[in-house]
């Protein structure tokens, strides 16, 4: 279990809402949950759009960009966010999220590079967790 004296400085985390997707409530509470466990959490709000979203990662130096999609967009949004983050060379930011994406969806963006995707009833430590592991893993600190 990865825990923050692991890490030489807190793990910040990009927290966007996509598209036309007007409901923010479980990004707000993700990204609240994110924070109390000592994270530094960038929220860019609604309808952001995928250069918006990978332009403000760059600029603000994320470990993780996490994008909340309840919008059905999921099989659009990821694949624009994760190729432009390939060629500005993001290799080493995490791209999670979550919201209303079908299992075989999940394997199939799991596949372009994606990291793991959360549900509406996931608990939020596991998703804090899983971050803290991964930038442990991945990142250069």
């Amino acid at each position: 279990m990865a825990t923050e004296s692991d890490i030489k400085r807190p793990i910040r985390v990009l927290v966007a809402k996509v598209g036309l997707d007007g409901h923010d409530r479980g990004a707000k509470v993700i990204a609240s949950f994110l924070r109390n466990a000592g994270m530094e959490v960038i929220y860019t709000g609604l309808h952001q759009t995928p250069e918006s979203v990978v332009n403000t990662a760059l600029q603000e130096d994320v470990d993780a960009i996490g994008l909340s999609i309840l919008s059905g967009a999921h099989n659009t949004v990821f694949p624009k966010v994760i190729k432009m983050m390939k060629e500005k060379g993001m290799n080493d930011v995490l791209l999670t999220g979550g919201g209303i994406i079908p299992e075989k969806d999940m394997d199939e963006l799991a596949k372009i590079g994606v990291g793991k995707l959360f549900g509406p009833a996931t608990e939020t430590g596991v998703i804090v967790e899983y971050i803290r592991q991964w930038v442990k893993e991945h990142r250069n600190f």
